[in-house]
């Protein structure tokens, strides 16, 4: 049995697999991966690749595609109480007709999955605020991190703001707390080699972040980061390189023991880009806790 789908102006500039797993919720992107190298999927009568992009009119042919149920990780729904959707909104910093931007709270994720519950989109679903719309998550921001945070109001936006992350025309600051003190020069790039693995295929992805040394003392330092690629965990990756982890950090820390560091000391600090001849600027203020380390720290904002 084969299923065809012909690809509109809506979703030019998508990736294949975004595409699918937004056509298909019950796709793991693990059998997405599976499909495409098979040829059970195929884009104008070829086998591509996960990571190519479509283009008007581009037709895609799915042929007996082979889903066990068992091995279908459904996203989980999550439905918010009255008192979540009102905090979430508390922490709106814009909102108009075309997207909100949110200072976004550590520990909630932007989009539900397979391991994570609580997300934005799904709270926001619900708001009175998108009654008329519907919420797109248009960028990425880790579940531990803090800060500045958009989401689209419409298609339109949301396809506008995903082609200005696409060719990084959306500029980003972080703040990060990191430990001990850091010896390069105080303001520069850092440019390495990352790691990830899909399945078990090595990927190596070149990253480029511009930083400034804010402060710093003997045994810890604040940093702002600039990121020019968009590679996952980036940041956290590269101080993780350079021997000087952010702290809280779980996952990429040489310290092991972290006493009272329960919180990733990320922040999503500025967020700058220009849409329909309009240049917007929005900040948001670091939480409480990260401003007690800094304080804790000795460190200066």
């Amino acid at each position: 049995m084969k299923k065809t789908i012909n690809v509109d102006n809506t979703y030019a500039g998508m990736r294949i697999d975004r595409f699918l797993r937004k056509h298909f919720e019950t796709f793991p992107q693990s059998l997405i991966e599976k499909n495409l190298r098979s040829g059970k999927i195929k884009l104008n009568k070829k086998k591509t690749k996960s990571s190519t992009k479509l283009q008007i009119n581009d037709l895609i042919e799915l042929y007996n595609l082979e889903i066990k149920r068992e091995i279908i990780n459904k996203k989980i729904k999550f439905k918010p109480a009255d008192r979540i959707i009102k905090e979430n909104e508390d922490f709106i910093i814009e909102n108009n007709d075309d997207f909100i931007v949110l200072n976004k709270q550590a520990g909630i994720s932007v989009q539900g999955g397979t391991k994570s519950k609580k997300n934005l989109i799904d709270i926001f679903s619900k708001s009175d605020i998108f009654k008329d719309d519907k919420p797109y998550s248009v960028h990425r921001l880790d579940k531990e991190t803090s800060g500045v945070f958009l989401i689209a109001k419409n298609r339109q936006t949301a396809q506008q703001l995903t082609t200005l992350f696409r060719l990084r025309k959306v500029y980003k600051t972080y703040i990060a707390i990191c430990y001990g003190e850091i010896t390069i020069k105080d303001k520069g790039s850092i440019k390495n080699n990352l790691i990830r693995y899909d399945e078990t295929k090595e990927i190596v992805e070149n990253a480029e972040t511009h930083y400034e040394i804010l402060d710093k003392n003997n045994n810890s330092t604040f940093i702002l980061l600039k990121p020019i690629t968009g590679r996952k965990h980036q940041l956290r990756k590269q101080l993780f390189d350079l021997g000087h982890s952010i702290i809280g950090d779980k996952k990429y820390n040489y310290f092991k023991i972290q006493k009272n560091n329960k919180n990733l000391m990320l922040h999503s600090y500025e967020i700058k880009f220009k849409m329909n001849e309009k240049k917007y600027t929005f900040r948001a203020t670091p939480p409480e806790y990260f401003r007690n380390m800094l304080k804790a720290k000795r460190l200066n904002f």
